[in-house]
């Protein structure tokens, strides 16, 4: 789950993290009353949506005076912001963060991940903040330096001291900079993240170390025991057929395509996308119904396909293992039903009571094209498509 800005610093802020102060505004007047609220003379206007590339994309702004912050905050609410992570379709901004202005000497990077190869978490960082890290790690790599973590003790001092030091923090700063990756490291754990990162962190005139941006990710699978984060769930910022989804406990994602897919199986899914884009079509969503689905998650699953105006036909493909075919084939006849399905509809089944699931498919009537391996089935439907 993603979170905006101004609530990733006030996890952080609770952790000890320094962060500038500022308020969230969903109005240009909420915007002026929350600069008259700070002691800075120069504000920083900063629209808030769940993507990175703001800056670049004009969706940062700075104020020398009240009046420039409320002209801002009416150019900025109510506009689709489009950068490099929301794609062409964008995001319309609905909310402002209006922070102090900081007089930045030197900006880093520093983030904690999940390195999954060794199962440990990873303290990255990098004096070449501001920067996108992909950016950095393929033009000068040699400018990340990292640490792993082992979880027995957490985050050493001496380890975040080190960092430190191999990103060049002025050396009278050092302090600063341990006790803000200690902390943040803290977060990181106890709040279940996937991602934790500050691009920029920043050394000040007046020699502060805070987290100048902070982007955290949280698991979805631990946030049944934190009720705080789950607060900060902004819908707005999903797509309307991913929260349906999770509604039934389905795995959707929406993509661009026009060919609907519904699979079980996460590995199965993937490989059905890959099959259908080799046969010269286009997978409108990846959807995995999991290994125990009833008929109606298979008619929950259909609906939500089917909301998605892109979609010019379906492939259902199933490998009955836990899944029993005749399961997903009433599901199917009963949600074909329920929503008039009109378009091209191929299904495969293959596995348990794929006899039966076969012929509840051939008794129902309905227009179904059947196929018997996942190539057929992939060749079938972007046939019918196009």
């Amino acid at each position: 789950m993603n979170i905006h800005e101004y609530q990733g610093k006030e996890v952080l802020r609770k952790y000890g993290v320094a962060v500038p102060e500022g308020k969230v505004a969903f109005t240009a007047d909420e915007a002026v009353k929350a600069a008259e609220a700070l002691t800075s003379s120069v504000y920083v206007v900063k629209a808030q949506i769940h993507a990175g590339g703001r800056g670049k994309a004009g969706g940062v702004k700075i104020a020398k005076s009240k009046d420039e912050v409320k002209a801002y905050a009416d150019e900025l609410l109510g506009k689709t912001l489009v950068t490099h992570q929301t794609g062409s379709a964008g995001q319309e901004i609905k909310r402002l963060l209006i922070e102090e202005g900081c007089d930045i000497k030197k900006e880093y990077y520093v983030g904690l991940v999940l390195d999954r190869a060794t199962s440990r978490i990873v303290l990255m960082a990098s004096e070449e903040g501001g920067t996108e890290i992909e950016e950095v790690a393929e033009k000068t790599p040699e400018k990340i330096v990292k640490t792993v973590i082992d979880p027995a003790v957490g985050l050493q001092s001496y380890q975040a001291r080190k960092i430190a030091f191999a990103i060049n923090i002025p050396k009278e700063l050092v302090g600063q900079a341990v006790k803000f990756m200690m902390g943040l490291y803290k977060a990181f754990i106890e709040k279940d993240c996937s991602i934790a990162e500050i691009n920029p962190l920043v050394v000040t005139g007046d020699g502060k170390v805070m987290a100048l941006d902070a982007k955290l990710n949280f698991d979805s699978n631990a946030l049944y025991r934190q009720k705080d984060i789950l607060e900060y769930r902004d819908l707005d910022e999903e797509d309307p057929k991913e929260i349906e989804a999770s509604k039934y406990d389905l795995s959707y994602i929406s993509l661009d395509g026009n060919i609907g897919c519904m699979v079980n199986g996460a590995g199965l899914a993937m490989s059905t996308m890959d099959i259908i884009k080799h046969y010269g079509g286009e997978p409108a969503n990846f959807l995995d119904v999991g290994g125990g689905a009833t008929a109606e998650k298979v008619t929950e699953a259909f609906k939500i396909i089917l909301s998605d105006q892109n979609v010019k036909g379906i492939f259902v493909n199933i490998f009955g293992g836990i899944m029993k075919c005749d399961i997903i084939a009433e599901g199917v006849v009963e949600a074909t039903k329920q929503v008039g399905l009109t378009l091209p509809l191929v299904v495969r089944l293959e596995g348990t009571n794929v006899d039966l699931g076969k012929k509840i498919l051939d008794d129902s009537g309905l227009n179904i094209t059947s196929a018997e391996s996942m190539a057929d089935g992939a060749q079938k439907i972007v046939s019918l498509v196009k």
